[in-house]
């Protein structure tokens, strides 16, 4: 099968260069001309715009144009675009991190105009080059069917790593939750490890610690992989600001929750905690400290400066997933902020608000 891909960044990119590697025929656009020869220097067809993508992908009723862009406005115009040039019958899939409500109403507003959509949530970052990508699918079965040939190359193995989920929207759905539960394993794992590297009187040692976890433990995951390998190669985390980025998807679980009655207090904490780590200074923690020295009369601290930050780009497609290791961060290659924009979405910061728009 032949597919466009839409957005050649860290995902895409590495998705087009999978797709090739395992012998399918991609098309790859990007306004980003680097990103388009990277692509085409591994073997991928290149588009200098929409318009070659899509004439390159045959007949109408057949084609099919794969979006990897940030959620959010970019998607929506995107969809909008794509929605005027192609024909009943074709298909468009997101595999981005899209709102599942958003997904659900542009799945309606296409099929009026008889084209497929498909929500593909895509679990696998920069190590899915490699290992290839989880994907939660949604969307019409002979839509999803017509997609098998693509969905088995960029799955870790054809029967497995991958599967339809249900109608249009449930693949964003179920990758929403996905990452809710990723945001309170990653709390969990810091402040475990923030307490065992307080204890100082018994000099434990982390990297020992995380090796040991990793084999028979009931704790250990992926995400413990990587940080076992990080502390094994002594990374350096206080060169590391301590802000975590949120993409909306720990934001919508929690509303969903809610909208349900379902608690989720450990998926909420962790995404109130996110919050609390972009903030450069806590408007209630200097209440707090106005409130503990008016009653009591303490000593209290003044703020001397603001933190100031700069950012380390992200890695680019096709680069070896380990250059995003803790202990290969390019602390000289950090730059300050200038681009608001470009550096939300590099962060994955893009998707938190819901979006309206006319397909």
């Amino acid at each position: 099968m032949k597919i466009g891909m839409i957005g050649l960044g860290k995902m895409g990119g590495n998705m087009v260069l999978r797709l090739t590697r395992g012998g399918q025929q991609a098309v790859g656009y990007d306004r980003n001309e680097e990103n388009v020869a990277l692509v085409e220097a591994e073997g991928a067809q290149g588009a200098r715009t929409v318009e070659e993508l899509i004439a390159a992908l045959g007949e109408p009723g057949q084609r099919a144009v794969w979006v990897m862009v940030p959620s959010g406005m970019i998607t929506q115009s995107v969809i909008d675009d794509l929605a005027g040039r192609l024909s009943p019958g074709d298909i468009i899939v997101d595999g981005g991190n899209s709102n599942f409500k958003d997904t659900m109403r542009r799945g309606e507003e296409l099929a009026r105009r008889g084209i497929h959509f498909v929500d593909v949530g895509t679990s696998g970052g920069v190590w899915g080059l490699t290992e290839g990508y989880a994907m939660m699918v949604g969307g019409p079965e002979e839509a999803v069917e017509r997609l098998r040939p693509v969905l088995e190359v960029l799955a870790p193995a054809p029967d497995r790593g991958w599967g339809r989920m249900g109608p249009v929207g449930s693949g964003h759905y179920v990758k929403m939750v996905h990452n809710g539960i990723e945001y309170g394993m990653m709390q969990a794992y810091a402040e475990g490890f923030e307490l065992l590297h307080a204890k100082q009187e018994f000099g434990l040692d982390m990297a020992q610690i995380a090796e040991l976890w990793r084999h028979g433990s009931v704790i250990r995951s992926w995400l413990l992989d990587l940080t076992a390998e990080a502390l094994k190669n002594q990374a350096d985390f206080s060169q590391l600001s301590d802000y975590v980025a949120d993409s909306g998807e720990g934001r919508w679980t929690v509303i969903d929750s809610i909208e349900l009655g379902v608690p989720t207090p450990v998926i909420t904490l962790s995404t109130q905690m996110r919050f609390r780590s972009q903030q450069e200074v806590s408007y209630a923690g200097q209440m707090l400290s106005a409130m503990r020295r008016a009653f009591g009369g303490h000593a209290v601290k003044l703020l001397e400066q603001t933190r100031q930050e700069s950012v380390v780009p992200e890695v680019q497609p096709g680069e070896h997933p380990t250059a995003a290791a803790p202990q290969n961060i390019p602390v000289e290659t950090a730059q300050p902020s200038t681009d608001s924009t470009g550096e939300a979405r590099q962060l994955g910061e893009t998707g938190q608000q819901r979006v309206t728009g006319d397909a």
